[in-house]
């Protein structure tokens, strides 16, 4: 998966609690591959979409300044509902790298980092600052250092934030779980090199 390690990208407001899988990916589209060239386009889709596929003028994604977010500042239980991976490969085919929000789905929000998309927890008062700032400068950045754990927003403001060590470490390193198991090659070589020694008759041909 790609590492994160900074982004500095404009950001976009999502002014919803409890925004679940479901909206974020239809369970219509679970069934479609990751190489479907529409997949990007299921992301919000019946959000983003009217019943005759003509875009919601009133959407925040529809909106000029927000259209290639990469970052996402949310609001309460973001990620909630059902367990769906394809909820953050949407996300991310939307080179959306990052949600920040006060609360998310556990399922989710471990499912985003393995992902190479990082959950970042702020408190609510702090996401609803920063969401103010992003609807009242439409295009405004947001900065994200996960070395640092920190969040600056568009005012220079800095945030910090938390991160278990060993996800902190996949995602700067962009390990999924595969990657993070042959880092420990040598070790499997050498443990069969000496099993095969101290239990020679197994293999005796």
């Amino acid at each position: 998966m790609q590492a994160f390690t900074t982004l500095t990208a404009v950001a976009i407001p999502v002014d919803m609690v409890n925004v679940d899988t479901d909206q974020i990916v239809p369970a219509r589209f679970l069934k479609k591959a990751r190489t479907d060239p529409n997949y990007k386009t299921f992301l919000f889709h019946d959000l983003r979409l009217d019943g005759q596929g003509k875009e919601r003028p009133g959407f925040v994604m529809n909106k000029a300044p927000y259209r290639n977010g990469r970052i996402i500042v949310a609001d309460e239980n973001w990620g909630c509902g059902s367990s769906r991976e394809a909820a953050v490969w949407t996300l991310v085919a939307n080179d959306i790298h990052c949600v920040i929000a006060p609360s998310f789905g556990d399922i989710h929000y471990n499912n985003a980092m393995k992902n190479g998309m990082l959950p970042v927890r702020l408190s609510k008062a702090d996401c609803a600052a920063l969401r103010k700032q992003l609807n009242d400068e439409p295009g405004a950045e947001i900065s994200v250092d996960l070395a640092a754990q920190t969040v600056t927003g568009p005012d220079g403001k800095q945030y910090s934030f938390e991160i278990e060590p060993f996800p902190k470490y996949r995602m700067l390193k962009g390990l999924d779980d595969i990657d993070v198991t042959l880092e420990y090659g040598k070790d499997f070589e050498e443990f069969e090199k000496r099993y095969k020694k101290e239990a020679s008759w197994l293999f005796a041909e």
